[in-house]
């Protein structure tokens, strides 16, 4: 059994500056219930490629936490095997921990959130309500609304007449995009972080513009009685922009002022070397610049996501980030968010993208699968099967995915739980795996080994591979039902009922964060030592 500690070990170790990662076990929507300040999910169905990637030196201080359900004690035992040296487990998890007079979150991406609203606060950052944006637009005033979401959520809805400039990109491509400084700029979101973040990153950076954040972002928007738009595709030109030297002069002034120091290739050889300290290596480009070539071992983590969705790629406190990008902007303006919102050591690379460098998304690493021998099938032999009545299909996909668009048929599973579907899995039909990743579907088939009878296969290129062959997707919003999606923490527009009160809530908590935080004593923003 790895070994325990107790809530107040715990609490000493998060203040006492040395190197640490707290994993929470639990799926990402059972994690959003209630967690620690710093606690990252890494859920059991995800661990093996999650884990890798948070934890690059696998000698660190790790605690893993869970809600009391004896999860933390599984992910332990996996660190442990892969090499894990320091590994323990919070004695009662989560319930322990408040029991103790500790404060604990809910929601997900909560240290960002948290200090989006400290930013607000910190620095003034102006905003206009809905009504006010609204007034604006009608009155024909010279201004421009930008949408700082990364593409997928701008498609799904926005403010009318925006365009999408991801938070990332906002300091790098704003001179090409307002070229007079009478413009007013107003930055939204579909809530508030982002918007704030972005909004504050202008007016910090030195634009000449008025800067105000839209309060509430889109969820403002519909709340107040107005309609998003929904579909729109207008985003910012790609290429360098022609005003480059402006924005990096901006953005460097930014990385300074908080303490972002510049590193070479030469240097991270020498930090990845050093023994006893974590280095992340992760690209703050655009997803679509990162495939086309980056530097080796780098991390796609787009600069305005990563602010406002630190715990996704990072989760040891007290470790070094190294950041990527061409011109240097992008890697300033993130590292300077990155130094107040967690004091970790950040450097930009200035020559990142010198050399050689690899190309498209690799595959994680994930060597628990790579043993497993299971049948392929091909989506147009499934088809003909399924035609047939003569196959069961288990789709592994995030709830909210699985709602969207899943193969006609297909139940859908979380792995490490599918025990849960025997009593819908029966007979001697074929049952087929079909999920995002090999790995994932690999390891679901060894699960499924132990509760079926029937013949088990995986869908070759899984979900995408069956839609890129022309084959129908079916849709369900209310499959599975919110109470079943144990995996996502749904967003308010994601619910069937009570969207509007869910809004609401939501916005109300995000305000109160800052409070919650100063309770809590663990994030002094904007003043790490």
């Amino acid at each position: 059994m790895p070994k325990q500690v107790d809530a107040a070990t715990l609490k000493g170790w998060i203040r006492d500056g040395r190197e640490l990662a707290i994993l929470d076990a639990r799926e990402d929507g059972e994690f959003g219930r209630s967690h620690l300040f710093w606690a990252v999910p890494c859920g059991l169905s995800k661990m093996e490629a999650r884990a890798r990637v948070l934890l690059p030196r696998r000698d660190v201080r790790v605690v893993c936490v869970d809600g009391g359900e004896g999860y933390a004690a599984r992910l332990a035992a996996f660190l442990e095997g892969i090499g894990g040296t320091d590994v323990s487990v919070l004695e009662g998890g989560t319930p322990a921990w408040v029991a103790a007079g500790y404060v604990a979150f809910s929601g997900v991406n909560v240290p960002s959130k948290a200090f989006g609203e400290w930013v607000e606060h910190h620095y003034h950052t102006p905003s206009v309500d809905p009504a006010e944006l609204k007034a604006m637009m009608e009155s024909g005033m010279d201004m421009v609304v930008l949408d700082s979401r990364p593409i997928d959520e701008f498609r799904r809805m926005t403010i009318p007449g925006g365009i999408n400039v991801p938070g990332g990109e906002l300091v790098y491509r704003v001179g090409d995009l307002v070229t007079r400084p009478e413009t007013t700029i107003v930055v939204n979101c579909a809530g508030r972080t982002r918007s704030i973040l972005g909004a504050e990153s202008l007016r910090s950076a030195g634009v000449p513009n008025k800067v105000v954040a839209l309060r509430n972002g889109t969820m403002g928007w519909e709340l107040a009685g107005f309609a998003c738009d929904r579909g729109r595709t207008a985003r910012y030109p790609e290429g360098t922009p022609a005003t480059i030297d402006d924005a990096f002069a901006r953005a460097d002034r930014f990385a300074r002022r908080h303490g972002v120091k510049t590193a070479t290739r030469a240097d991270l050889e020498r930090m990845r070397g050093e023994a006893g300290r974590t280095t992340y290596v992760l690209d703050v480009r655009d997803p679509s610049e990162f495939a086309a070539g980056h530097l080796g071992g780098s991390r796609s983590a787009p600069g305005g996501q990563l602010v406002q969705a630190t715990d996704q790629w990072v989760a040891v406190r007290e470790a070094r980030i190294v950041l990527v990008d061409d011109t240097g902007v992008r890697a300033r303006m993130t590292g300077g968010w990155l130094r107040q919102l967690g004091g970790w050591e950040v450097f930009a690379l200035t020559d990142g993208l010198d050399g050689r460098l690899e190309e498209g998304m690799a595959p994680p690493e994930v060597p628990e699968s790579t043993a497993i021998r299971v049948p392929h099938i091909t989506p147009a032999e499934l088809a003909a099967l399924a035609g047939e009545g003569a196959v069961q299909i288990v789709e592994l996909a995030r709830s909210i995915d699985f709602r969207d668009g899943h193969i006609p048929g297909a139940v859908w599973g979380i792995r490490t739980r599918l025990a849960r579907l025997a009593g819908r899995l029966t007979g001697d039909r074929h049952v087929v795996v079909a999920a995002a990743e090999e790995w994932q579907a690999r390891l679901a088939a060894e699960e499924l080994r132990g509760i079926v009878q029937a013949p088990l296969k995986i869908l070759a290129g899984g979900t995408a591979a069956w839609k890129a062959a022309g084959f129908p997707l079916a849709s369900d919003r209310r499959d599975p039902p919110d109470a079943d999606c144990v995996d996502f923490y749904l967003r308010p527009y994601d619910r069937n009922e009570g969207v509007e009160a869910a809004m609401r809530e939501y916005l109300s908590w995000e305000i109160d964060l800052v409070h919650e935080v100063a309770k809590d004593g663990d994030a002094p923003f904007g003043a790490w030592v």
